[in-house]
């Protein structure tokens, strides 16, 4: 009788080991992992912005968060995983209040007293493109990856653009406002 109380086994001990190999196998196997992206496995789409009588601000921030790809749900820090953004009626966009003088955006040429200094009307009337670019590209991240996602901004001043190839998704911009 001894030998077979030796070969019995407890059952609550043997449902326990029993649930922790379940476990393991589980959490080898299944969801328990973080996926991140890279560029095999990121996918970009084309995205057209109408930024007519929008706030450039608020545009640019818009524009900046699907250029970085943060409203998808495999968004990773360090990898380009956001849109190609094509930015419409750039001419059109506009300033609050007194924006339009009193906003100024300062460069240096390197030399000496070589401060130079525009307002955003005269840099809207120089190049309107520039506004809207100088907007994005102060959101985004100040890095190689923030040059990237630069490079995946195309803005053109009125309502004509050179991808339709690529058949942007329209988004209406007033929604997310």
């Amino acid at each position: 009788m001894t030998s077979t109380s030796a070969n019995f086994e407890n059952p609550y001990t043997m449902s326990l080991n029993y649930l922790h190999e379940l476990i393991i196998i589980l959490m080898t196997k299944t969801s328990y992992k973080t996926i991140s992206a890279n560029r095999k496995t990121v996918n970009k789409e084309w995205v057209l912005v109408d930024a007519s009588e929008l706030p450039l601000g608020r545009t640019a921030s818009i524009v900046a968060k699907l250029l970085r790809g943060k409203h998808k749900t495999n968004f990773t820090p360090h990898v380009d995983c956001g849109d190609n953004v094509v930015v419409i009626n750039a001419e059109k966009v506009s300033l609050s209040g007194d924006k339009w003088s009193q906003k100024q955006y300062i460069s240096h040429t390197g030399y000496p007293g070589g401060q130079r200094i525009i307002t955003a009307d005269k840099l809207h009337k120089k190049n309107n493109i520039k506004l809207v670019e100088k907007a994005v590209k102060g959101m985004l991240p100040k890095n190689k990856l923030g040059a990237d996602l630069f490079r995946n901004l195309k803005v053109f001043p009125g309502s004509e653009h050179d991808h339709e190839a690529q058949k942007p998704k329209s988004i209406d911009v007033n929604s997310k406002i």
